[in-house]
């Protein structure tokens, strides 16, 4: 199996890509106090995955799929930040809100089959 074959992957890819698109709106200061903030969070969730895809032991594997769901949590947070603030719309929320949803339930999902996995070893 490649990365991109991976579905958690695919989502954290189409999450950043939207979420670049909201952040090149912004004007410097909305960028400087929150966007950098929510981009940075929202980069981090599919390159923990990657990294974390990349390791051979469970252990490592989960360290860096706990951090993409951190990371993950994180971006939650600054998207509703953005929306309180008027900075991002009701649908463009909505629809980040669908796929940060979707994606934390799946990242749960491969955290846990990677812990069973583990105990077939």
């Amino acid at each position: 199996m490649k990365l991109e074959d991976l579905e958690i992957y695919g989502l954290a890819r189409e999450l950043n890509k939207y979420s670049w698109i909201i952040y090149n709106q912004f004007n410097w200061q909305e960028k400087k106090t929150m966007g950098d903030q929510f981009i940075t969070a929202v980069d981090s969730i599919g390159a923990n995955i990657a990294e974390g895809f990349g390791r051979f032991h469970y252990l490592d594997k989960n360290k860096f799929n706990y951090n993409a769901r951190g990371s993950l949590l994180e971006s939650i947070y600054w998207l509703d930040v953005l929306r309180e603030r008027g900075k991002i719309n009701t649908k463009d929320h909505i629809s980040l809100k669908e796929t940060i949803d979707k994606l934390h339930r799946k990242l749960n999902s491969y955290i846990s089959i990677t812990k069973i996995q583990k105990a077939n070893v």
